[in-house]
């Protein structure tokens, strides 16, 4: 298993610490650290996820509930909640890493760590995720850039 991969398992697992208890990131990652299986040279990548999500959670809690038909965010079950705002993170800040391959490990932690039916629904959610995500990044930050007229 790559390091990538390693490192969003205990993203994951940080994140819904912090999404069950409510306490604050740095009271958190110590603690987390102290108690379990988190090898150093995996934890630069963990806490870019972490920090991202809690930093842009409100934009990121905003673009799942544009795509998610018929589930608020609190009724999501946690660790869908979770792996679906690491990957939307990955999506909109992480331009090294290709949308698809967001998805995939997206899918990939669903199936692992969430519910039988998990891995279909984070895909449908992500699937109409990436599309509003590929059009802002043509348009960029401003939106579409209007032609000057001579």
């Amino acid at each position: 298993m790559g390091r990538r991969r390693l490192s969003r398992e205990i993203a994951l697992k940080i994140l819904y610490q912090i999404d069950m208890t409510g306490a604050a990131l740095a009271d958190v990652l110590p603690v987390f650290y102290e108690h379990f299986d988190a090898p150093p040279p995996l934890r630069p990548f963990a806490e870019q996820l972490v920090l991202g999500v809690c930093t842009h959670r409100e934009e990121i809690d905003r673009r799942i509930m544009s795509t998610s038909e018929h589930w608020r965010l609190e009724r999501m079950p946690v660790v869908d909640r979770n792996v679906l705002r690491m990957a939307v993170f990955e999506m909109l800040f992480c331009p090294d890493i290709p949308p698809k391959v967001s998805i995939n490990e997206a899918i990939d932690l669903a199936k692992s760590y969430g519910s039988e039916d998990s891995g279909a629904f984070i895909n449908g959610i992500l699937d109409k995720v990436l599309p509003r995500v590929a059009t802002e990044d043509e348009a960029g930050p401003d939106g579409p850039v209007a032609e000057e007229k001579p």
